[in-house]
């Protein structure tokens, strides 16, 4: 487990009308927590397929039980976009399928017969070492700290476009002036932190989840004229609005659907903005919040990771408890059939005597993985996205079963709009469990 990151101690002099004075080194963040990419498996996948985002061909538009998608390449690390599919090679490729009608795959399609429904290599100039996905976009950070995303962003309006010239259908490096050591995407917008702790964001804007653009200012139709230089300040990734004199760095981020959540560094302080209509970034008031604000909530926790639905948010703690907060409908909290919204951060106490190591969370689904191997769901099932093999909604952390994880163990977990996708560990990753497809 990494240890919490450090400012750097001063390292040098200079001499000021007589007075030596210290000159500290920009704040460095050192060892970030990416997803672990050493365990090396194969990835199962549940819920809707109509558009390709299951991999499993043409032919399979629906599953509600896992299923394992043929591939050649050793899987590390899964996301699920809104509709579509990405995995990462073990030698730092991505494969994408699904819905490519805005450019999510980042590779060409058109022309070729069922190029969405299987796995494609994105052409990439380096080493990929963590991923992520929205509605409609991908975004890849490589081992030498560039960026490169595709797809589009969307907001009340319709489509925004990846730039101010539109849709990116292949790979475009979206920064190129800082280096960056993690990223996170909710549906419509994608969140940098940079090896100096500081935070950058782009994307949709309507509901805070940029942390920099006020409410009046969110709306990109809100002046006449709008212009490409309007819409360029969402487009365009800057950082979030801090107070001038708090000075903070951060070592961590996640993001929700429609929000984000930044820890300060060498700290548990978590500073969220975005929607929280429900109380879903553990803020005493159900409205949206724009600039970054500390939740007194989140900060009395060391988090390890922290996923937000569209209306809810599951964080996991070092010690391995998960927390729910948020709306109740269709059991997304895994409180009970008969709880309520949660206003404050409450612990899912049937998952208690685990030691849970991944937590996701779909648009109103929830999803938790044990140390042994064990994946658990709950929140709605209308299209078999939870892998229980009904389209209940289901109200308690349920373990999921199937002949596809009789010998195999999740490790990790990514829910789309629709669809859920597995990555899980065998002692023979290229053998179908109990030859079953």
């Amino acid at each position: 487990m990494a240890p919490k990151r450090k400012a750097s101690p001063a390292i040098s002099s200079e001499k000021v009308q007589g007075v030596q004075k210290a000159k500290r080194t920009k704040f460095t963040v050192n060892d970030i927590k990416l997803p672990g990419l050493a365990a090396k498996g194969v990835v199962l996948v549940t819920g809707a397929g109509d558009v390709g985002q299951l991999g499993l061909g043409p032919d399979v538009l629906e599953k509600s039980r896992v299923a394992l998608v043929n591939l050649d390449q050793e899987i590390v690390d899964i996301y699920a976009g809104g509709m579509h599919t990405v995995c990462l090679t073990s030698d730092g490729k991505l494969l994408t399928f699904g819905c490519n009608d805005e450019g999510a795959l980042g590779r060409v399609t058109e022309g070729k017969e069922d190029a969405e429904f299987i796995a494609g290599e994105v052409e990439l100039p380096g080493k990929v070492i963590q991923v992520t996905a929205g509605d409609s976009h991908t975004a890849a950070l490589l081992e030498d700290g560039r960026v490169f995303a595709w797809g589009t962003f969307r907001d009340s309006h319709g489509n925004m476009g990846m730039t101010v010239e539109g849709n990116q259908r292949l790979p475009y490096e979206i920064i190129k002036d800082r280096k960056i050591v993690k990223i996170a995407s909710g549906a419509d917008h994608i969140v940098f932190l940079t090896s100096h702790g500081e935070i950058l964001t782009c994307g949709c804007a309507e509901q805070g989840q940029l942390g920099r653009i006020t409410k009046r200012g969110s709306d990109r139709n809100a002046r006449v004229g709008i212009g490409k230089g309007i819409i360029g300040k969402f487009l365009h990734p800057e950082a979030i609005t801090l107070k001038a004199r708090s000075r903070l760095h951060f070592d961590n981020i996640w993001a929700g659907t429609y929000c984000t959540f930044a820890c300060v560094a060498s700290t548990n302080d978590v500073y969220v903005f975005g929607l929280n209509n429900f109380n879903q970034i553990g803020l005493d008031l159900t409205e949206p919040v724009y600039f970054p604000t500390k939740s007194r909530d989140f900060s009395q926790y060391e988090w390890e990771h922290i996923s937000g639905g569209q209306h809810h948010t599951l964080a996991l703690s070092k010690d391995g408890k998960v927390y729910a907060i948020g709306r109740k409908e269709y059991g997304r909290l895994g409180l009970g059939e008969n709880c309520e919204d949660a206003k404050v951060l409450t612990e899912i106490k049937s998952l208690s005597n685990e030691k849970i190591i991944n937590v996701a969370c779909g648009s109103s689904t929830s999803f938790a993985v044990s140390k042994a191997g064990i994946l658990y769901a709950w929140g709605m099932g209308t299209n078999g996205q939870l892998g229980l093999g009904e389209e209940e909604d289901c109200y308690v952390p349920t373990q999921v079963k199937g002949k596809q994880l009789n010998d195999r163990k999740a490790i990790r977990v990514s829910s789309g709009g629709q669809h859920t996708v597995i990555l899980c560990v065998t002692e023979n990753n290229n053998k179908k469990a109990n030859g079953d497809s």
